[in-house]
């Protein structure tokens, strides 16, 4: 048999390719779309529960989702604050994703009680209706949820005391605000939700990262004054503008030609970096 040459280094070569490709693991999951979510809820591996959580000062009780991590030591808590479409299958299939990524995710119905008969987001007899609901909350009482929610998470047997908070659009603009009046925040996660005023940001003391679509002008146009107000003060906020996507990107992963998938996929891991890094 004549032997050609070079065909033993060509046959190592696709050895060790073959064997890096079995060693990867590919890029970390995202959260499913909003077409996707209700379907990845129903096969999620994950224990979920719902927890009616007390509101002190207010006779309230949050309904909330819980996503629990599969781990064998205790997790820390990421509070998932909802879109201004009130709690939805795509919010607990981010705090799903949340849990797959080993943490505790506790998503909070923050328009509970409010609804027709007593009821939270689902008693509303449109998405219309919900949105006028959130637009009424007030940062006072969104900021007592958030804490009763914060009290509930760190108190459950499998968690430890570290906490963040992780928004999208309006819910978003909540948790940098939350950042702004709660010292013990591990961080917060805002996505494509405006920032406070840069006059309120002395008190932050969590890293707080931003996530923006490029096409987003009415809350990106809020990014640059905080930036600058949280760099004079010596604080962490890191901010990323994906090229291209809009408003909503994670959630509207099938708009805009890509550029939403994209963002998402860049995001998401930038996010599970900051929680890993400032809560485990």
């Amino acid at each position: 048999m004549i032997k050609k040459p070079g065909f033993s280094l060509l046959f190592l070569a696709i050895i060790n390719l073959f064997a890096a490709t079995l060693c990867w693991s590919g890029p970390s999951s995202i959260p499913p779309g909003e077409a996707g979510a209700k379907a990845v809820l129903e096969k999620s591996p994950r224990h979920h529960e719902w927890a009616s959580i007390p509101v002190p000062g207010a006779d309230i009780k949050l309904q909330s989702f819980v996503a629990f991590p599969e781990r064998k030591n205790k997790a820390p808590v990421v509070i998932v604050i909802h879109e201004i479409y009130g709690l939805t299958d795509w919010i607990r299939a981010v705090a799903d994703q949340l849990a797959a990524d080993g943490f505790i995710a506790i998503a909070p119905d923050l328009l509970s009680g409010k609804g027709p008969g007593g009821g939270g987001t689902e008693a509303f007899a449109s998405r219309d209706d919900v949105v006028k609901a959130v637009r009424e909350l007030s940062p006072p009482q969104v900021v007592a949820m958030l804490d009763a929610v914060k009290s509930y998470g760190t108190g459950l047997p499998a968690a430890t005391s570290k906490f963040a908070a992780i928004g999208f659009c309006w819910g978003g603009s909540q948790s940098f605000n939350y950042a702004t009046v709660q010292p013990s925040l591990g961080a917060a996660v805002v996505y494509y939700g405006t920032s406070p005023a840069p006059e309120s940001l002395a008190p932050v003391r969590a890293p707080v990262l931003g996530l923006y679509g490029e096409d987003d002008a009415r809350v990106t146009t809020t990014v640059g004054p905080a930036a600058d107000k949280m760099k004079e003060l010596g604080k962490v906020f890191v901010t990323h503008i994906y090229k291209g996507a809009g408003h909503g990107f994670l959630r509207a992963q099938e708009d805009r030609d890509g550029a939403n998938l994209e963002a998402s996929r860049q995001a998401w891991p930038a996010t599970t970096d900051l929680l890993r890094k400032n809560l485990e």
